[in-house]
């Protein structure tokens, strides 16, 4: 007899419908009851479509005493009294915000039906004070202490990037309206607050010093997301419909899903996490596809990079302290907390010693369509053409065509726009990095710098290529280089047919000039 699986929860925030329609839930409830038991106010940073905004609806159920919605899971088990709190929700996530009017009308509607049911003390006009109002007859008017949920808080901040006035603005107002936290503590009995970029020393929480930041914590690592225990636990007939749709076992299914999907660490453990919106839509579409990426790639992430003329190749293996990677404050002169924290980087290594973590691509998924999304910015490939200009490239390396590929990548150079490169040696650098990544999809290929000097190896199953590039040098010197440290020598038993290329980038005409190719 054929199992009946349940429908799986795509885009479904909402925890009261998808346990009353009988939607597929991943019980996280015991972490939930464990948060609620020993502390009060928390901060949670996860990447976009990572599950924080069901997070938020579950505790809202669960404070509103809902029991009857968790029927089954192990807070039933673990909780006793089911006290009913008085609920204020805050959902930052619905509106654009491109002026300071856009959050304001956001914030007012919000107290405004607060106060509806609590009500309203005329003499209160600043929105801090109207909050505070709230709390304060929210809680003499249930006699429970109030409990405070915010989605998303940060998206405002987020949007603002690349705008410094406005920032300001929206964290000026922010940081008033939350202060309402703090001084309202005899009122609270619980606060929780979610967002994509972590707080830093100085931002809307500066006078907040009560939330304990949970992103890191090796506790609450699978507060969202899905683990390796609960793919195979809750999800194996899913994986094996997959398997048996692609025509492949289900061992090589999993192997595909942890390749494209896995690999998020949001502690020093290292213990991986998978995406669960891409999991989800990959069993319902039966594909291994790229379904993060096409939700949309934020457009601050592209400002941050192009403000600083940010080196690509510092992405993978940049070492950080924990600061770093907690200081949403950091985007104003540094793009790499708030690439980590969008999810686009992870947690690849912990050096205990020096309190040290290091960074790279959590996996597949993440580094094509991160690779995909910037190739437009940086060379004159257009948005629609870049899979197409990539496979040709890939093509011509896989069949031996030097000058088909040489030429081609040329062409990703030529009249590139001169408002994108700051620095030309950075920006020919950064443009192989996208290129070396891309490749390596379906060759093997590697790409460092060390000391101003550029390498980058491709290996396919016939052939072996060794570049050396030269900025404003000759391709004479490259290809003395490439013979001189003998950069092809790893490469010598392995059968295969052996290019060396040697070229030259001009910082003139911001182009390859010319190079030599010889073959082994």
């Amino acid at each position: 007899m054929e199992q009946t699986l349940k429908n799986l929860p795509i885009g479904i925030q909402d925890f009261e419908k998808l346990r009353k329609e009988d939607y597929l839930y991943v019980d996280k409830t015991a972490l939930m009851h464990r948060l609620v038991s020993t502390g009060s106010y928390y901060f949670l940073s996860r990447p976009r479509r990572f599950g924080k905004s069901l997070l938020i609806s579950t505790l809202k159920a669960y404070f509103l005493g809902k029991k009857d919605l968790f029927k089954g899971l192990a807070v039933e088990q673990l909780e006793q009294k089911w006290t009913v709190h008085p609920v204020l929700h805050l959902d930052l996530n619905t509106d654009n915000y491109d002026s300071k009017a856009a959050l304001d009308d956001r914030i007012a509607l919000l107290l405004g039906n607060w106060e509806k049911l609590y009500g309203k003390n005329e003499l209160e006009k600043s929105f801090g004070a109207r909050f505070e109002g709230v709390i304060q007859r929210a809680y003499e008017k249930t006699g429970e202490r109030v409990v405070i949920l915010v989605d998303e808080y940060d998206k405002p901040l987020l949007q603002a990037i690349g705008d410094d006035k406005l920032q300001d603005t929206f964290r000026t107002t922010l940081k008033s309206f939350y202060g309402a936290l703090k001084s309202k503590d005899d009122c609270i009995k619980f606060a929780m607050l979610t967002g994509v970029t972590k707080f830093g020393k100085v931002s809307v929480f500066s006078d907040l010093n009560n939330l304990k930041d949970i992103s890191l914590d090796n506790r609450y690592y699978n507060l969202c997301g899905i683990d390796e225990g609960e793919l195979h636990s809750v999800f194996e007939p899913y994986v094996q419909c997959l398997a048996d749709s692609q025509n492949i076992t289900l061992d090589k299914a999993y192997s595909e899903l942890k390749r494209n999907y896995d690999g998020y660490h949001f502690s020093k453990n290292m213990v991986g996490m998978y995406n669960p919106f891409s999991l989800l839509n990959a069993f319902d579409s039966l594909e291994i596809g790229s379904y993060w990426f096409e939700t949309g790639t934020p457009s601050y992430l592209v400002e941050l990079l192009k403000r600083h003329d940010f080196k690509l190749d510092e992405l993978k293996g940049n070492k950080v302290t924990a600061n770093v990677l907690s200081a949403i404050d950091a985007s104003s002169s540094d793009p790499i907390s708030v690439i980590f924290q969008s999810g686009y980087l992870t947690i690849s290594g912990y050096n205990e010693r020096y309190k040290l973590y290091s960074l790279d691509f959590p996996n597949e998924e993440v580094r094509e369509g991160f690779m995909l999304y910037l190739m437009p910015y940086y060379t004159s490939v257009s948005v629609n053409k870049t899979g197409f200009q990539i496979s040709c490239f890939v093509e011509e390396v896989k069949s031996g065509d030097i000058s088909g590929f040489m030429s081609r990548l040329e062409s990703f150079f030529a009249n590139t726009p001169y408002d994108l490169i700051k620095d030309t040696e950075n920006h020919y650098q950064n443009v192989l990095f996208i290129l070396c990544n891309l490749c390596g999809l379906y060759t093997k290929a590697e790409y460092h710098t060390s000391n101003g000097r550029v390498d980058m190896t491709i290996e396919t199953p016939d052939y072996v290529y060794v570049f050396e590039f030269k900025y404003n040098g000759t391709a004479e010197e490259a290809m003395a280089q490439i013979k001189e440290k003998n950069y092809a020598q790893p490469f010598l038993a392995s059968g295969k047919k052996i290019a060396l290329i040697g070229a030259n980038f001009s910082g003139e005409t911001r182009n390859i000039e010319n190079y030599l190719e010889e073959w082994l």
